[in-house]
């Protein structure tokens, strides 16, 4: 069964966030500081167009997005939500993002009550390791005073 911490950082990750949606993220799990992630190779995400492989920014973002969503499954269940974002990342690219699907892991390394470390992993279909990350993220303790309005879509 699905806690109701694991609901709403899969409803942040795959639905709430547009540029999560573009990149077709599937949350597969996020407990007790661990979360991993899911995408498919798609061609809008390629950065070669010679070798097509994944664009560096893509590997980038997906690694913030785990990190930040094992940072999240450490959160109180009674408040899941507080205000976060990234104070620092460093990303080592191993190979070429090539493969039909990718998997990213994370794992809290130090909870903190204001900051928190991150350690990432990416790895293709065939269990070969793309890219690793560290990162840091700096999340209030407490809601905003206001709920944030959900971003609107364009056409």
């Amino acid at each position: 069964m699905e806690s109701d911490t694991f609901k709403v950082i899969k409803h942040i990750t795959e639905q709430a966030v547009p540029f999560n949606r573009e990149l077709g993220l599937t949350l597969l799990h996020a407990d007790d500081g661990k979360a991993g992630l899911r995408f498919e190779f798609q061609q809008k995400l390629v950065g070669n167009f010679m070798t097509h492989v994944l664009h560096g920014g893509v590997i980038s973002s997906v690694l913030d997005v785990v990190g930040a969503c094992a940072v999240m499954s450490t959160f109180d269940q009674e408040n899941p939500l507080h205000d976060m974002g990234t104070v620092d990342m460093r990303v080592d690219y191993l190979r070429p993002g090539s493969g039909t699907y990718f998997i990213a892991t994370g794992q809290v390394m130090r909870p903190g009550r204001v900051l928190s470390a991150a350690r990432m992993e990416l790895v293709n279909d065939k269990n070969d390791l793309i890219a690793i990350g560290t990162a840091i993220y700096r999340a209030s303790r407490k809601a905003r005073d206001q709920p944030t309005q959900p971003i609107k879509e364009t056409p």
